[in-house]
């Protein structure tokens, strides 16, 4: 079927349709985020993305990502897109690093993170903690070389385009045009808005008039955003989004920990993507995660880019506000 096929059909003729239309359905939107939401921050773009599915599909979801997990000696590790498509400069010090076995690969990438963390004690200790930090987070994956771990994430997306029963919804702050002083928002609070928004319009028009369709926010944990997020959902609940009242999402956000739910890390690698795109033009892996944008009347209405008037990104050139 067609990415641009209307969305009744697309639905209609999902592995879920008779699920949707036979019994009670529920979907469960995991969401993550990439880049940060401070102005102006490191970043240019802030993402906050949800992958949504059906409750029933969850465990095969699961396991394939877990599969692919395995394949690449990752199983029970966390897929954090940003810190494995980083380059690591200790693998190019290694003579023939491709050639050797998952065991010497990483004895010899620990071997000089060791020496480096020494000489930076001494000659430049302000440095210590972010390249401590930096070496926490990339640990898990220098036994795989930089090509092996862009395949990773790549059989990761191709998983993920193939889900023809999941949506992405997402908000893509361009923080240049976001002016703080005439919104009482924030960045992070404006998005978190649409993608219930989205969310929500999403289980409304897959609802009919005797079957209702609720869904769930999962949320990667934060405490700081916990909190404020579980608070705007309440005020959600009892006063409605800006867009829309709040009927089928149920109860505030459901915070976990990314490192053990694979689902969460999945709405990373779309966020990351995502911001990929907009700021690198990185449009490979792209055009696959949005091919699973939701979509309504031949329009993307799951994902927007927040911009100006000009922009030619492939999400505005599709995107709708009905």
């Amino acid at each position: 079927m067609s990415r641009k096929a209307s969305y009744a059909e697309e639905i209609s003729s999902s592995p879920v349709a008779f699920f949707i239309i036979g019994f009670k359905i529920m979907y469960l939107c995991y969401i993550d985020e990439s880049g940060t939401s401070s102005i102006p921050g490191n970043t240019s773009h802030f993402i906050l993305a949800g992958i949504a599915i059906p409750i029933d599909k969850w465990k095969s979801c699961e396991n394939e990502i877990r599969k692919i997990k395995e394949k690449y000696g990752l199983q029970g590790k966390e897929i954090h897109t940003g810190w494995i498509l980083r380059k690591y400069l200790e693998q190019d010090r290694i003579s023939d690093f491709a050639s050797l076995n998952k065991s010497e690969r990483v004895t010899n990438v620990m071997q000089i993170r060791k020496k480096e963390v020494y000489r930076i004690q001494k000659e430049k200790p302000s440095y210590l903690k972010q390249t401590k930090k930096n070496y926490k987070n990339t640990n898990d994956y220098i036994h795989l070389t930089w090509n092996e771990r862009n395949k990773l994430i790549e059989e990761i997306v191709d998983c993920i385009s193939s889900w023809g029963f999941a949506r992405v919804f997402a908000e893509c702050i361009d923080k240049t045009y976001f002016d703080p002083t005439r919104t009482s928002q924030t960045v992070s609070e404006q998005a978190f808005e649409q993608v219930v928004s989205r969310f929500e319009n999403f289980l409304k028009n897959i609802s009919s008039s005797g079957d209702k369709i609720y869904g769930l926010i999962i949320h990667d944990n934060n405490e700081t955003i916990a909190k404020r997020h579980t608070q705007l959902m309440k005020k959600f609940h009892k006063s409605g989004t800006f867009w829309t009242q709040i009927n089928n999402i149920i109860e505030t956000p459901l915070f976990v920990n990314s490192e053990l739910t694979s689902m969460i890390q999945i709405a990373d690698v779309c966020a990351y993507v995502l911001r990929r795109y907009l700021e690198n033009d990185e449009s490979d892996l792209f055009e696959k995660i949005f091919g699973r944008a939701d979509r309504k009347k031949n329009k993307v209405v799951g994902v927007r880019h927040f911009t100006n008037k000009e922009c030619e990104c492939l999400i505005c050139q599709n995107h709708s506000n009905n």
